[in-house]
């Protein structure tokens, strides 16, 4: 049987630090982020590399996700800063009170629960088999000094930093504990990147 928690909803925004739109939204991120009942991901897109500054935290693959949700949502194409609350809901990542609003909707839908194992430096997860199983390494905060591009001579600070996402084969992961400094972030999402069914996160210790 299935067990329904009461819901944690699951925040993505997509960022770069070659944009100057992006600053207002990680700050934003990060109140978000002192919520216990939210999630938050910082997930670096790489298409603002050619600025002349190249985002330490970007990845071609948080790219390639953004543009799974701009084909899902219909939208003419990706742009930053987005936001993404529980799979469901897209906007501009600096829109407070659009993100809030998102946010206690999305609070109404119970999750799924992933259950989480500690074993020594090993960590178990299990989640129902329903849609697919997401696993994220996520940095605590990180900062920057950017010499070029569109923030060029600002010092940037980012929290919720995804340095790896990956999709599992199956509903089991059996993964070494984070390092410090990091965390686990493991969600259940409908296929197709529809809404997130379930969603946890793994402290470093």
């Amino acid at each position: 049987m299935m067990t329904l928690l009461p819901a944690v909803v699951l925040v993505e925004l997509f960022t770069s630090q070659g944009c100057s739109s992006c600053p207002p939204a990680d700050g934003l991120l990060a109140k978000l982020a002192e919520d216990p009942n939210v999630i938050v991901l910082s997930e670096h897109v790489d298409y603002w590399d050619y600025l002349g500054w190249k985002d330490p935290f970007s990845s071609p693959v948080f790219s390639e996700r953004q543009g799974n949700y701009s084909r899902r949502f219909a939208l003419r194409g990706p742009y930053t800063p987005q936001m993404i609350v529980d799979g469901t809901e897209e906007f501009v990542g600096s829109d407070a009170g659009q993100a809030r609003r998102s946010i206690l909707r999305a609070m109404k839908t119970a999750k799924l629960e992933i259950a989480v194992q500690r074993a020594g430096e090993r960590i178990r997860i299990e989640a129902p088999a329903k849609g697919e199983l997401w696993i994220a390494t996520v940095q605590h905060s990180g900062t920057a000094a950017v010499p070029r591009g569109e923030n060029a001579g600002r010092n940037l600070r980012h929290v919720a930093i995804v340095r790896n996402l990956q999709r599992m084969k199956g509903f089991t992961a059996d993964l070494p504990a984070p390092a410090a400094g990091t965390r686990l972030v493991a969600f259940l999402q409908e296929k197709g990147q529809g809404r997130i069914l379930g969603a946890v996160a793994v402290p470093d210790r």
